[in-house]
């Protein structure tokens, strides 16, 4: 593979990661399955999935009047809005944070714990804190997974 391809790769990595609703810990197993380095591929996954994250955390004012305007037109109240709600009411930041991103999506779970009232230091903390934790816990069932089938010692074709 030349260095163009790899490069090509990471960057497919980092933007896939990036996407809300096509997260981190969905990329990832995703990249290791492809052959693609576990190490490498779980830091620049996170590293995607952070960022608009953090985007998200920061500008969740501007996002709050842009939804609004949004409701105003449609009146939805979503199965997982409300999961993640009774989440939220039992649990606090802490419980939303590390379950969230496997009920909603990350993305959604900062908008979420924001608006049900975390500060956006609390919301940083927790979500880096719970991403890290599911990629890291991604990288290695998908390396383990891909070990347990043995498909690195035979062809796939």
């Amino acid at each position: 593979m030349n260095m163009l391809e790899l490069i090509w790769m990471y960057t497919l990595v980092f933007l896939l990661s990036a996407i809300p609703l096509l997260e981190a810990v969905i990329v990832i197993p995703f990249a290791i399955f492809a052959g693609m380095p576990a190490v490498q591929v779980t830091i620049i996954a996170l590293i995607g999935n952070l960022l608009t994250v953090y985007f998200i955390i920061i500008f969740i004012e501007q996002i709050k009047k842009w939804r609004k305007n949004k409701k105003a037109s449609k009146k939805s109240t979503e199965r997982r809005s409300q999961r993640a709600e009774r989440i939220w009411k039992k649990y606090g930041l802490p419980g939303l944070a590390i379950i969230g991103p496997l009920i909603v999506g990350s993305h959604i779970t900062a908008l979420m714990s924001l608006s049900f009232g975390g500060t956006k230091r609390g919301v940083t903390y927790w979500l880096t804190f719970s991403l890290i934790g599911w990629c890291v816990l991604a990288a290695i069932l998908a390396h383990l997974g891909f070990d347990l089938f043995n498909t690195r010692d035979r062809e796939l074709f």
